[in-house]
């Protein structure tokens, strides 16, 4: 839709035009798109409601799941994944199994429709199955884009066979055929093209005036609605809220705590050091908010957070897929944006995971990769950060289709705008080097993390301007390169074996704790202290992702959110990198894993706060000491002034006094002989506190010991189940073969994979076929990738 804009803020620099209009986006927005014509661009949210709503410590409404399953038949609770979030749009998604091969087609000046349909011919050749996009041209208005598209067989939509209508009996026997039809044949089938061609014919005439929700900040969404929330949509000053947004916060607060003494009790006013209004009535509290509360106490400041995360959701995110579902129930949509992954979204007011369990209705998630937009945070490294981007926005879609559906697709090396969340990078060039082993590592690790798509900017580049000659996947000269033929062979490999990777799943042996309550915590103590501190706990999630990813361990991220939905026993460990705040509805989780056999690492620094911002009690009795059988007495600090040194490894950053009491020692710090590691027998399982900074120091390379300290704790007794020394390994389990991919970020080299206890009929090549020998060396391409298919 021309002229859709995005508020501006004003440390926001990115100008990137997007979809059928120029417009300016800020960086941090997400981006929920119908079709291919509109991308929206919004701070997001959505939440369960608050967590511990009263002072008496409640946990968040709904029971904690039973942690009942069966090991032996479904060992990593693979039928309790797919039933979470199941809905129609999913069931229907499932059985489609779509694989878009997607890429932006930018029309130029003097394009005419003879060239453009040869472009057209030739992405369809090459392995492209859609659209993921279009821009216009006064001459190449987005409509005459996408119908000749579709007229040459690439669905112009993102989305691809995804938005096909559902094939029921009830079209199949409409269209003249037999009701119980395999699902692939029907999709194949010249009726069912035609009939879901002419869907999307449809679908290109509406353009976006049905669809389209009015967006932007204040009221223009929904200007007489009284529930409308000005300055949260279009707003990303996380805890600073609006004047006007002031009386809602005020009603939701009464809605949290019910009564003001409750309200006064969870902002701590009864502890010294705060602040201490004689409120009488929710007046008061609206007064002293506009006057403005100091930011000294932490509570308030996470219930600002959470408001601006739940009124986005309420007034933007259910209301869009509510609408929807009226206009075409079986278009999907996307959530997402154009933010990078490695932002501190606790910071902002968003709430990425919620916006992910939402697209459940909705359609799909999607995140936006590109090398020099979202990788200023790892000082632009690429070979592990990707994996770790695509493994996140999979992992808070469990069950639900996700893919990147805004990626690179060529090199960069003058874009990425002003840098404004990364100051060290502002002074770099974001250049890259993005040829076809490139796009190799960034698409296995996106299948990898299991992704069901690709969504490519662009398959040709701007002509003037703006990242003009950048981004493409041809040349400069708009020739096909060997970067676009890659790209197309892998898609077409996707495409092929596309059941088997909607029937597969990851095994994760660890995983990687991500709450968004504890970044609510280290957000709140950034507003008075150093603004490190709301980066601190990403950084500490990329330390853990990274030692795990170098020793070849399956992991994937989990929330709290998983847990309540019973999926720990899916893990047999469970990490807990930079933990400040620990709440006490998920200390009760965590110990009722370990109970029931899950082993459980806290690092540090952690366990500092409770989820009002209160010193956490680690004393004797606590539940913090019944699950790690030891107190944690206090925090110290190891620098030049005072060195400590655990399993020989020197340590910087935090340590900790630790006094066991049911739990033994594994290691002392060298240099006071003081308990350094403690692991405790709880009922079938294990605990360890693990006394060092050791995923926060491990979130840049370099640090090997410390990772190898990280994996040792964290597994114990157990290892990883392959191994594939050299080369990156990441594996999916579907039920006829498992999918193995191999990312190299060194000079070519023979490896060999190591299947340990998995046992294979035989091993292809997934993308050329060729036949491999069963533990034979493996030739792995420089700075590229493999993909394996091993039958079972």
């Amino acid at each position: 839709m021309p002229g859709l804009a995005a508020r501006r803020d004003s440390m926001q620099c990115r100008q990137r035009s997007r979809c059928s209009g120029v417009r300016e986006i800020a960086r941090e927005t997400v981006s929920f798109t119908w079709g291919m014509f509109c991308s929206i661009h919004f701070q997001p949210g959505w939440t369960i409601p608050a967590a511990a709503a009263g002072v008496d410590s409640a946990p968040v409404p709904g029971r904690i799941a039973p942690m009942k399953y069966n090991r032996r038949s479904d060992p990593f609770l693979h039928r309790l994944y797919d039933r979470l979030h199941e809905t129609p749009m999913q069931r229907k998604l499932r059985k489609l199994a779509p694989m878009p091969v997607g890429c932006v087609f930018l029309p130029w000046p003097g394009l005419t429709e003879s060239e453009a349909r040869r472009h057209f011919r030739l992405m369809k050749r090459l392995g492209y199955t859609c659209l993921k996009q279009t821009m216009p041209t006064p001459q190449w208005p987005a409509e005459r884009t996408l119908r000749l598209a579709l007229e040459e067989g690439i669905i112009p939509f993102w989305y691809a066979e995804g938005g096909y209508e559902d094939i029921t009996p009830a079209l199949l026997r409409k269209l003249n055929l037999p009701a119980d039809m395999d699902i692939d044949q029907a999709l194949k089938h010249p009726r069912m093209i035609k009939y879901q061609h002419e869907v999307i014919r449809r679908r290109i005439a509406r353009g976006t005036a049905a669809a389209h929700i009015a967006g932007g900040e204040g009221g223009k969404g929904k200007p007489v609605d009284p529930s409308w929330v000005p300055g949260v949509v279009g707003s990303i000053k996380g805890h600073e809220l609006d004047p006007q947004a002031l009386p809602h916060f005020v009603q939701w607060l009464r809605k949290q705590y019910r009564s003001i003494e409750r309200l006064k009790q969870a902002w701590n006013f009864d502890h010294v050091g705060i602040s201490n209004y004689d409120w009488k009535s929710w007046d008061d509290v609206l007064a002293t908010l506009k006057e403005g509360m100091p930011g000294r106490e932490y509570r308030h400041i996470r219930d600002a957070l959470r408001f601006r995360a739940d009124m986005f959701t309420k007034q933007y995110v259910t209301d869009r897929i509510a609408r929807q579902k009226q206009i075409d129930p079986h278009e999907p949509l996307r959530a997402g944006g154009e933010m990078g992954l490695f932002l501190p979204f606790a910071s902002r007011g968003t709430d990425m995971e919620q916006i992910a369990r939402e697209m459940a209705e909705g359609g799909s998630f999607y995140p936006s990769i590109h090398l020099a937009w979202h990788f200023e945070e790892v000082d632009f490294e690429v070979a592990r950060p990707v994996f770790m981007q695509a493994q996140i926005a999979h992992d808070w879609a469990k069950g639900i289709w996700s893919a990147t559906w805004e990626s690179t697709g060529g090199p960069q090396y003058f874009s990425g705008g002003k840098s404004p969340f990364v100051e060290e990078a502002r002074n770099k060039t974001p250049g890259f080097t993005t040829d076809e082993r490139t796009m190799t590592q960034l698409m296995l690790s996106y299948l990898a993390a299991g992704f069901k798509g690709f969504g490519l900017w662009a398959w040709n580049h701007r002509t003037a301007g703006w990242e003009g000659g950048e981004y493409a996947l041809l040349d400069r000269n708009r020739n096909v390169s060997p970067r676009a033929v890659r790209v197309g062979q892998i898609g077409q490999a996707a495409v092929k074996w596309r059941r088997e990777l909607w029937q597969a799943h990851k095994e994760p042996l660890v995983g990687v704790l991500q709450d968004w309550e504890n970044e609510a915590y280290w957000a709140a103590m950034a507003v008075t202290g150093r603004d490190k501190y709301k980066a601190e706990p990403v950084r500490a999630r990329i330390g853990v992702s990274r030692a795990l990813i170098n020793a070849n361990v399956p992991w994937e991220y989990v929330t709290p959110t998983d847990l309540r939905g019973g999926l720990g026993p899916r893990y047999r460990c469970i990490y807990m990198p930079a933990f400040i705040s620990i709440s006490s509805d998920l200390q009760k989780m965590l110990l009722q894993y370990v109970q029931q056999g899950g082993r459980l690492v806290l690092d540090l620094p952690g366990a500092y706060y409770d989820e009002y911002g209160r010193v956490y009690s680690t004393d004797k009795g606590t539940c913090f000491e019944r699950t790690f059988g030891a107190v944690l007495n206090e925090f110290a600090y190891a620098n030049a002034n005072t060195p400590y040194t655990l399993e020989g490894v020197s340590l910087t950053g935090f340590t900790a006094r630790i006094t066991p009491t049911t739990a033994r020692v594994v290691a002392s710090y060298e240099e006071t002989g003081a308990a350094g590691i403690t692991e405790a027998h709880v009922g079938k399982g294990t605990a360890v506190i693990l006394g060092a900074q050791a995923s926060l120091n491990c979130w840049r390379p370099g640090n090997d010991a410390t990772e190898k300290l990280i994996v040792r704790h964290t597994l114990g007794r157990y290892q990883s189940p392959y191994a594939c020394e050299g080369v990156l390994a990441y594996r999916l389990a579907a039920p006829a073969a498992d999918h193995y991919f191999l990312v190299n970020d060194g000079p070519a080299r023979a490896v060999v994979l190591d299947t340990k206890e998995y046992r294979y009929k035989s091993a292809m090549d997934a993308i050329t076929g060729q036949k491999l020998a069963l533990g034979a060396a493996i030739e792995v391409e420089a700075r590229g990738g493999r993909w394996l298919r091993l039958e079972k």
